[in-house]
């Protein structure tokens, strides 16, 4: 493959890769986000759809699906981390 010289076309190909970079990041999110949504919901429910702890099942999907996804809690270093 020919190397790209043109200064112009360079800074247009690497604006379009950030575009795209951005894009994919942005449905990362939404999909991380919905399936941490739908989690939330079934925990909700087999808790017997209790009213006000809306976060607490929130919080409890999102720890599992990091966990699931290997992801690790950042700690500070309070806690020895």
């Amino acid at each position: 493959m020919r190397r790209i010289t043109d200064r112009e076309t360079v800074q247009r190909l690497q604006a379009f890769a950030h575009e795209i970079g951005e894009r994919l990041r942005g449905l990362q999110a939404a999909a991380r986000e919905e399936v941490i949504r739908r989690r939330a919901y079934d925990l909700w429910q087999t808790a017997g759809r209790p009213e006000g702890r809306d976060l607490d099942f929130w919080l409890s999907a999102e720890r599992e699906f990091l966990r699931v996804n290997g992801y690790q809690p950042i700690r500070s270093g309070a806690d020895g981390g």
